[in-house]
């Protein structure tokens, strides 16, 4: 043993062996009772060998620690994060937005907001470099404006998710925190923007029902209800979206219309948008064609001035008028898209979608009349609606005998889908007029425009024009469909465009006993080669008018009918005692 070694020893030795220990002259080490030596050696041994065991396992909790964050990447963090974060209570979140069957439109979440201290930031260019690998849609030109400031507090990034939160936490970037808000969250997405609306980042409703009911939504316990089946909705943006690829339009409506409350079921304008980002005032996809939108609706007004003309005794159906001839008013001329070019009865104007028959049916029932009743099935009022983004209608400023015969056949008068999707279900319904609305319910307000008879009457038109007319494409088997084809040319200037059209079909089913109002509108449809170039109602909109109802009927309980049970007959058949129906026939004109 070397001296050295030798001296450690002796030393490790006595500090065991305590004070009164001796050594002989050889540096040996002596005492009385051997035994006390050899304990305190061994309890120096054994504290040696705890000091080190605790060292080994703090060594293993950190490097255990350190596999975990750098191999498996903190996913049971994440996930802990992603769980705590729907559950945590928050005080002041906004109110929720249920469909009619309690489906989730929207919700208020807490979620993390980035900010920084600018003057703690070290070097913003590498904070933001960072930041960009987690938050790549962060706008640079705002973070290097603020991160130039001596500002304490900064916003940097609004409503992180939970991972992205947890990744930007990762970065360790000094001088960055977050701040717990309120995010709004749509689960159904672009599906019910234009009714729902969104907000801003503050939480104040900017649109839809979140603007409509934004007081009431400001308090945490309220929840708002809304009619629409998220179901329908979904099924309407289907076909609707298909149609509009199908004939490139420029944008659609498609309806589903409770026949009996008013209550909109289904409410589809395209393009839509993501109420996430919502664009700006200029956006098309901002722009809600069902509401916002007055159209010429054409030929679907024809359900109107037939329904007029019987209401007010003006005709039977064994009446009839001269339709070989085109009208010429002025500088107009009125013609027939398909003429038959003879005399048409009633119910032959209707089916084949006469404009000269419609014309001379309206000036024998006059303006005056016309007016009134336009005015009473809402077509002259701004629908009340509970949506902030809707339109008045745009009405003649004179109403003359060219506007009396040109609004006969949906010219010259321009509605929203939603204002002609209630006066048509007031048509079928039994005659009782209801506002459209978006209450489940409806708004619970009524008044009475047509007689039972006229209701029954125009059911038995609307089933002929898809049993043999100009809606045939629109006849879902075993449902008893019937409707209006509309087909209208869109204004340019002082005149009309013979390319741009606004092609639509309404229909009501079962139309024996209708419970349900359809409406599809296609803006600037194209003809196709199936189609053999056509682009009106019947070729366009019936179609997808037939794929809704076939689709929804399952989901609403409706089965099949049979067309030939007698009960069915006898209520859309023209009998003769429905032809004689009314006030005495007037003289052919």
């Amino acid at each position: 043993m070397s001296d050295a070694h030798a001296v450690n020893a002796l030393d490790e030795a006595l500090f065991y062996a305590g004070d009164d220990a001796e050594v002989d002259p050889g540096g040996r080490l002596v005492a009385d009772e051997p035994s006390k030596i050899t304990g305190a050696i061994a309890v120096g041994q054994t504290r040696l060998l705890v000091t080190a065991a605790v060292f080994a396992l703090a060594f293993l909790v950190v490097a255990a620690r350190l596999i975990d964050v750098s191999v498996f990447d903190g996913a049971e963090e994440s996930r802990l994060l992603v769980a705590n974060a729907a559950v945590l209570p928050h005080d002041g979140a906004r109110g929720d937005i249920l469909d009619r069957n309690g489906a989730l439109l929207a919700t208020t979440l807490p979620s993390a907001s980035l900010f920084a201290d600018a003057t703690l930031v070290p070097d913003a260019d590498q904070a933001i470099a960072s930041l960009m690998t987690v938050l790549p849609d962060l706008d640079v030109e705002h973070a290097e404006e603020v991160l130039a400031t001596d500002r304490r507090f900064v916003w940097l990034y609004r409503n992180l998710t939970p991972s992205q939160q947890f990744e930007v936490n990762r970065l360790g970037i000094p001088g960055l925190g977050f701040e717990e808000e309120d995010q709004r969250f749509y689960p159904a997405g672009p599906l019910a923007a234009h009714i729902v609306g969104f907000t801003d980042v503050d939480g104040n409703g900017l649109a839809g029902i979140e603007r409509t009911y934004d007081d009431m939504l400001g308090d945490e316990t309220a929840t708002v209800g809304v009619s629409i089946d998220l179901r329908l909705q979904s099924l309407v943006r289907d076909e609707l979206s298909a149609a509009i690829e199908q004939f490139s339009a420029i944008g659609g409506v498609g309806l589903i219309m409770n026949a009996n409350t008013s209550e909109l079921l289904a409410m589809v304008s395209m393009p839509d948008f993501d109420p996430y980002a919502p664009g700006g005032p200029e956006d098309e996809s901002m722009f809600n064609r069902a509401t916002l939108g007055a159209y010429e609706m054409g030929s679907t007004f024809k359900i109107f001035n037939t329904a007029i003309a019987l209401d007010s005794g003006t005709v039977t159906l064994r009446d009839g008028f001269g339709a070989s001839q085109p009208i010429r008013i002025g500088r107009f001329t009125i013609n027939d898209f398909h003429g038959q070019n003879r005399w048409l009865t009633v119910p032959e104007i209707f089916q084949y979608s006469s404009n000269i028959g419609s014309a001379r049916m309206a000036m024998a029932m006059g303006t005056d009349t016309q007016r009134e009743y336009m005015g009473r099935l809402g077509m002259l009022t701004t629908p009340p609606i509970e949506l902030g983004e809707v339109t008045a209608p745009l009405v003649p400023g004179r109403w003359n005998d060219v506007e009396t015969m040109t609004i006969s056949f949906g010219h010259g008068i321009a509605v929203s889908p939603i204002q002609l999707a209630a006066g048509v279900a007031s048509v079928v319904n039994g005659g009782i007029y209801r506002p459209p609305s978006l209450a489940p319910g409806g708004s619970g307000e009524e008044r009475r425009i047509f007689s039972e008879q006229t209701s029954d009457s125009m059911r038995r038109l609307m089933n002929l024009v898809v049993e043999g007319g100009t809606g045939r494409n629109a006849n879902a088997e075993g449902y008893l469909v019937g409707g209006k084809t509309g087909t209208a040319e869109k204004p340019a200037g002082r005149r009309y465009s013979d390319d741009a059209l606004i092609s639509s079909f309404i229909a009501a089913f079962p139309i024996h006993s209708p419970e349900y109002v359809i409406f599809v509108m296609l803006d600037e449809p194209h003809g196709t080669a199936e189609t053999y170039g056509y682009a009106t109602g019947g070729w366009v909109a019936a179609p997808t008018v037939r794929r809704v109802i076939e689709r929804m009927a399952p989901m609403v309980g409706l089965a099949p009918f049979d067309p030939t049970d007698p009960a069915i007959v006898d209520a859309l058949a023209l009998t003769d005692d429905v032809l004689d129906r009314g006030v005495v026939p007037a003289e052919p004109q």
